[in-house]
Protein backbone atom coordinates (compact mmCIF):
# COMPACT_ATOMS: atom_id res chain seq x y z
CA UNK A 1 0.00 0.00 0.00
CA UNK A 2 1.35 3.28 -1.26
CA UNK A 3 1.44 6.00 1.52
CA UNK A 4 -0.12 9.32 0.64
CA UNK A 5 2.29 12.06 1.34
CA UNK A 6 1.34 14.42 4.43
CA UNK A 7 0.33 18.09 3.67
CA UNK A 8 1.85 20.85 5.95
CA UNK A 9 -0.32 24.04 5.27
CA UNK A 10 0.84 25.77 8.15
CA UNK A 11 3.86 26.48 9.84
CA UNK A 12 2.60 25.50 13.39
CA UNK A 13 1.95 21.77 11.87
CA UNK A 14 5.45 21.80 11.16
CA UNK A 15 6.45 22.53 14.08
CA UNK A 16 5.01 20.11 16.31
CA UNK A 17 6.66 17.59 13.86
CA UNK A 18 9.77 19.10 15.14
CA UNK A 19 8.09 19.01 18.76
CA UNK A 20 8.16 23.00 18.74
CA UNK A 21 6.03 25.35 20.35
CA UNK A 22 4.30 27.23 17.68
CA UNK A 23 6.45 29.89 15.80
CA UNK A 24 6.85 33.66 16.28
CA UNK A 25 5.52 34.44 12.88
CA UNK A 26 2.84 32.52 10.83
CA UNK A 27 4.65 33.40 7.75
CA UNK A 28 8.33 32.20 8.40
CA UNK A 29 9.81 30.36 10.78
CA UNK A 30 13.76 28.98 11.23
CA UNK A 31 14.09 25.86 13.26
CA UNK A 32 17.24 25.50 14.74
CA UNK A 33 18.68 22.27 15.71
CA UNK A 34 22.15 22.27 15.86
CA UNK A 35 22.62 22.21 19.22
CA UNK A 36 18.98 22.07 20.80
CA UNK A 37 18.17 18.11 20.94
CA UNK A 38 15.54 18.39 18.41
CA UNK A 39 13.62 14.83 17.60
CA UNK A 40 12.05 14.63 14.37
CA UNK A 41 8.36 13.10 13.88
CA UNK A 42 6.85 13.57 10.59
CA UNK A 43 4.05 11.91 10.22
CA UNK A 44 4.47 9.91 6.65
CA UNK A 45 7.09 8.13 4.56
CA UNK A 46 6.43 11.50 2.16
CA UNK A 47 5.57 15.13 2.66
CA UNK A 48 4.67 18.60 1.10
CA UNK A 49 4.31 21.74 2.14
CA UNK A 50 3.22 25.40 1.47
CA UNK A 51 6.64 27.04 2.20
CA UNK A 52 9.77 27.43 0.51
CA UNK A 53 12.10 25.17 2.64
CA UNK A 54 15.65 26.27 2.64
CA UNK A 55 17.40 23.21 4.63
CA UNK A 56 20.81 22.89 5.91
CA UNK A 57 22.21 19.95 7.35
CA UNK A 58 24.92 19.90 9.77
CA UNK A 59 25.12 15.67 9.79
CA UNK A 60 22.83 12.41 9.90
CA UNK A 61 23.42 9.03 9.90
CA UNK A 62 22.27 7.14 7.10
CA UNK A 63 20.30 8.24 3.99
CA UNK A 64 17.75 11.10 3.78
CA UNK A 65 15.12 10.55 1.15
CA UNK A 66 14.09 13.75 -1.14
CA UNK A 67 11.90 13.77 -3.96
CA UNK A 68 12.21 10.15 -5.56
CA UNK A 69 15.84 9.50 -4.34
CA UNK A 70 18.07 9.23 -1.46
CA UNK A 71 20.79 11.59 -0.67
CA UNK A 72 23.68 10.13 2.03
CA UNK A 73 24.68 13.33 4.10
CA UNK A 74 27.37 12.04 6.06
CA UNK A 75 28.93 15.20 5.18
CA UNK A 76 26.36 17.27 5.60
CA UNK A 77 24.88 19.89 2.76
CA UNK A 78 22.46 22.26 1.95
CA UNK A 79 18.97 21.31 -0.25
CA UNK A 80 16.18 23.40 -1.59
CA UNK A 81 12.47 23.10 -2.20
CA UNK A 82 9.44 25.17 -3.51
CA UNK A 83 6.04 24.93 -2.57
CA UNK A 84 4.14 21.61 -3.32
CA UNK A 85 7.41 20.22 -3.99
CA UNK A 86 7.45 16.30 -2.56
CA UNK A 87 10.13 15.69 0.35
CA UNK A 88 10.82 12.76 2.29
CA UNK A 89 9.27 12.36 5.86
CA UNK A 90 9.41 9.60 8.06
CA UNK A 91 13.20 8.04 6.57
CA UNK A 92 15.02 10.73 8.67
CA UNK A 93 12.55 11.14 11.75
CA UNK A 94 15.17 10.91 15.02
CA UNK A 95 17.79 13.33 16.03
CA UNK A 96 17.87 16.59 13.94
CA UNK A 97 21.09 18.66 13.43
CA UNK A 98 20.66 21.40 11.16
CA UNK A 99 18.98 24.40 10.37
CA UNK A 100 15.31 24.36 8.38
CA UNK A 101 14.44 27.33 7.18
CA UNK A 102 10.32 27.99 6.19
CA UNK A 103 8.96 30.95 4.02
CA UNK A 104 5.36 31.14 3.27
CA UNK A 105 5.39 32.60 -0.34
CA UNK A 106 3.04 35.32 1.16
CA UNK A 107 5.62 36.56 3.18
CA UNK A 108 7.48 37.68 -0.33
CA UNK A 109 4.65 39.67 -1.38
CA UNK A 110 4.94 42.91 -2.49
CA UNK A 111 8.76 42.54 -2.60
CA UNK A 112 10.72 42.09 -6.14
CA UNK A 113 11.91 38.37 -4.14
CA UNK A 114 8.38 37.28 -4.51
CA UNK A 115 9.11 36.77 -8.21
CA UNK A 116 12.98 36.70 -8.58
CA UNK A 117 13.00 33.75 -5.96
CA UNK A 118 10.92 31.30 -8.81
CA UNK A 119 14.03 31.98 -11.03
CA UNK A 120 16.53 30.31 -8.52
CA UNK A 121 16.37 26.73 -10.26
CA UNK A 122 18.37 25.19 -7.19
CA UNK A 123 14.83 24.97 -5.85
CA UNK A 124 13.87 21.93 -8.46
CA UNK A 125 16.86 20.22 -8.04
CA UNK A 126 16.91 16.74 -6.78
CA UNK A 127 18.45 15.47 -3.96
CA UNK A 128 21.88 13.92 -5.30
CA UNK A 129 22.10 17.80 -6.67
CA UNK A 130 22.41 19.10 -3.19
CA UNK A 131 24.92 22.01 -2.40
CA UNK A 132 27.98 20.74 -0.55
CA UNK A 133 29.79 23.43 1.65
CA UNK A 134 33.11 23.93 2.33
CA UNK A 135 34.03 24.93 5.88
CA UNK A 136 34.21 28.39 5.21
CA UNK A 137 30.75 28.58 3.24
CA UNK A 138 29.55 26.40 5.99
CA UNK A 139 30.16 29.27 8.23
CA UNK A 140 29.15 31.95 6.43
CA UNK A 141 25.71 30.15 6.29
CA UNK A 142 25.31 29.15 9.41
CA UNK A 143 26.28 32.97 10.01
CA UNK A 144 23.41 34.43 8.37
CA UNK A 145 20.84 31.41 9.60
CA UNK A 146 21.50 32.75 13.19
CA UNK A 147 21.18 36.52 12.11
CA UNK A 148 17.36 35.63 10.91
CA UNK A 149 17.13 33.87 13.86
CA UNK A 150 18.19 36.45 16.04
CA UNK A 151 15.63 38.81 13.88
CA UNK A 152 12.85 36.54 14.37
CA UNK A 153 12.86 36.58 17.96
CA UNK A 154 13.02 40.81 18.05
CA UNK A 155 9.80 42.50 18.89
CA UNK A 156 8.19 43.12 15.33
CA UNK A 157 8.66 46.63 14.21
CA UNK A 158 8.27 48.72 10.75
CA UNK A 159 11.33 47.49 9.22
CA UNK A 160 11.36 43.41 10.58
CA UNK A 161 10.07 42.14 7.13
CA UNK A 162 12.37 44.34 5.39
CA UNK A 163 15.59 43.35 6.92
CA UNK A 164 14.29 39.69 6.87
CA UNK A 165 13.37 39.62 2.90
CA UNK A 166 17.30 41.11 2.68
CA UNK A 167 18.72 38.12 5.08
CA UNK A 168 17.03 35.77 2.68
CA UNK A 169 18.13 37.35 -0.57
CA UNK A 170 21.95 37.03 1.50
CA UNK A 171 21.13 33.99 1.89
CA UNK A 172 19.91 32.85 -1.79
CA UNK A 173 22.51 35.35 -3.12
CA UNK A 174 25.49 33.02 -0.85
CA UNK A 175 24.22 29.29 -2.38
CA UNK A 176 23.72 30.82 -6.13
CA UNK A 177 27.70 31.78 -5.77
CA UNK A 178 28.35 28.45 -3.92
CA UNK A 179 26.50 26.61 -6.43
CA UNK A 180 28.41 28.15 -9.11
CA UNK A 181 31.85 27.09 -7.03
CA UNK A 182 30.54 23.29 -7.01
CA UNK A 183 30.09 23.42 -10.97
CA UNK A 184 33.42 24.43 -11.47
CA UNK A 185 35.22 22.61 -8.59
CA UNK A 186 33.42 19.32 -9.94
CA UNK A 187 34.00 19.84 -13.33
CA UNK A 188 35.74 16.72 -13.67
CA UNK A 189 33.22 14.77 -11.94
CA UNK A 190 30.88 16.56 -15.12
CA UNK A 191 33.31 15.52 -17.72
CA UNK A 192 31.75 12.06 -18.07
CA UNK A 193 27.80 13.67 -18.27
CA UNK A 194 29.53 15.71 -20.22
CA UNK A 195 30.32 12.98 -23.16
CA UNK A 196 27.24 11.22 -22.66
CA UNK A 197 24.90 14.22 -23.65
CA UNK A 198 26.86 14.61 -26.32
CA UNK A 199 26.11 10.67 -27.67
CA UNK A 200 22.66 10.72 -26.16
CA UNK A 201 21.91 13.97 -28.70
CA UNK A 202 23.70 12.16 -31.33
CA UNK A 203 22.01 8.94 -30.86
CA UNK A 204 18.39 10.70 -30.53
CA UNK A 205 18.78 12.98 -33.38
CA UNK A 206 20.34 10.41 -35.76
CA UNK A 207 17.02 8.26 -35.13
CA UNK A 208 15.20 10.29 -36.52
CA UNK A 209 12.60 10.41 -33.46
CA UNK A 210 12.47 14.26 -33.45
CA UNK A 211 13.71 17.08 -31.17
CA UNK A 212 14.82 16.11 -27.84
CA UNK A 213 13.82 17.74 -25.00
CA UNK A 214 15.51 18.70 -22.21
CA UNK A 215 13.43 16.65 -19.70
CA UNK A 216 14.53 13.78 -21.65
CA UNK A 217 18.37 14.30 -21.62
CA UNK A 218 18.00 15.42 -17.85
CA UNK A 219 16.23 11.73 -17.69
CA UNK A 220 19.04 10.23 -19.69
CA UNK A 221 21.82 11.73 -17.30
CA UNK A 222 20.11 11.22 -14.19
CA UNK A 223 20.13 14.62 -13.33
CA UNK A 224 16.84 17.51 -12.57
CA UNK A 225 16.54 19.56 -15.63
CA UNK A 226 17.02 22.32 -13.83
CA UNK A 227 20.37 21.04 -12.37
CA UNK A 228 21.75 19.93 -15.90
CA UNK A 229 21.06 23.22 -17.69
CA UNK A 230 22.90 25.07 -14.48
CA UNK A 231 25.49 22.90 -14.90
CA UNK A 232 26.02 23.32 -18.79
CA UNK A 233 25.68 27.12 -17.88
CA UNK A 234 28.70 27.35 -15.99
CA UNK A 235 30.97 24.96 -17.14
CA UNK A 236 30.11 25.53 -21.25
CA UNK A 237 28.08 28.77 -20.84
CA UNK A 238 25.18 27.59 -22.85
CA UNK A 239 21.85 26.14 -20.96
CA UNK A 240 20.81 22.82 -21.95
CA UNK A 241 18.44 24.15 -24.67
CA UNK A 242 21.26 26.40 -26.62
CA UNK A 243 22.85 22.67 -26.52
CA UNK A 244 20.44 20.91 -28.48
CA UNK A 245 19.64 23.77 -30.74
CA UNK A 246 24.04 23.37 -31.19
CA UNK A 247 23.32 20.31 -32.31
CA UNK A 248 20.43 20.40 -34.80
CA UNK A 249 22.67 23.21 -36.64
CA UNK A 250 25.52 20.78 -36.60
CA UNK A 251 23.80 18.11 -38.02
CA UNK A 252 21.81 20.70 -40.68
CA UNK A 253 25.15 21.31 -41.55
CA UNK A 254 26.62 17.98 -41.89
CA UNK A 255 23.24 17.27 -44.63
CA UNK A 256 23.26 20.59 -46.52
CA UNK A 257 27.43 19.93 -47.48
CA UNK A 258 26.88 16.22 -48.27
CA UNK A 259 23.61 15.67 -49.36
CA UNK A 260 20.78 16.73 -51.77
CA UNK A 261 18.28 17.10 -50.04
CA UNK A 262 16.36 19.88 -50.18
CA UNK A 263 15.91 22.69 -46.38
CA UNK A 264 12.25 20.87 -46.35
CA UNK A 265 13.54 17.74 -45.94
CA UNK A 266 16.98 18.02 -43.69
CA UNK A 267 14.31 20.06 -41.35
CA UNK A 268 12.03 16.89 -41.54
CA UNK A 269 14.65 14.71 -40.91
CA UNK A 270 16.00 16.58 -37.83
CA UNK A 271 11.97 16.60 -36.28
CA UNK A 272 11.25 19.93 -37.10
CA UNK A 273 7.39 20.32 -38.70
CA UNK A 274 8.27 23.02 -41.08
CA UNK A 275 11.30 24.21 -42.83
CA UNK A 276 10.68 27.58 -41.62
CA UNK A 277 11.87 27.01 -37.95
CA UNK A 278 15.22 25.53 -39.26
CA UNK A 279 15.63 28.33 -41.37
CA UNK A 280 14.82 30.65 -38.85
CA UNK A 281 16.72 28.96 -35.58
CA UNK A 282 19.77 28.42 -38.92
CA UNK A 283 20.33 31.91 -39.54
CA UNK A 284 19.98 33.09 -35.33
CA UNK A 285 22.91 30.92 -34.85
CA UNK A 286 25.19 31.41 -37.89
CA UNK A 287 23.52 34.78 -39.98
CA UNK A 288 23.35 33.54 -42.56
CA UNK A 289 20.22 30.92 -44.08
CA UNK A 290 20.56 27.25 -45.03
CA UNK A 291 20.69 28.01 -48.69
CA UNK A 292 23.41 30.27 -48.19
CA UNK A 293 25.45 28.43 -46.36
CA UNK A 294 25.01 25.71 -49.06
CA UNK A 295 26.22 27.77 -51.30
CA UNK A 296 29.44 29.32 -49.88
CA UNK A 297 30.12 25.94 -48.95
CA UNK A 298 29.99 24.53 -52.73
CA UNK A 299 32.00 28.11 -53.51
CA UNK A 300 34.88 26.46 -51.32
Amino acid sequence: MVTQPHKFNSLSEVHAAFGLPKPLHPLISIVNGMHNNIEVNFPAESLITSFYKITYTAKVSGKVKYGQGYYDFDEGGMLFAAPNQLMGGSEHNGPYSGYSLFIHPDFLLGYPLAKKIKHYGFFSYSANEALHLSEAEKTTIITTLKSMETELNLPIDDLSQDVLISQIELLLNYSNRYYKRQFITRKAIHTDPLQKLETVLDNYINSEQGIPSVQYLAEQLAMSPSYLSDMLRVITGQNAQQHIHRKLIEKAKEQLTITNLSVAEIAYKLGFEHSQSLSRLFKTKTHITPLEFRASFNKN
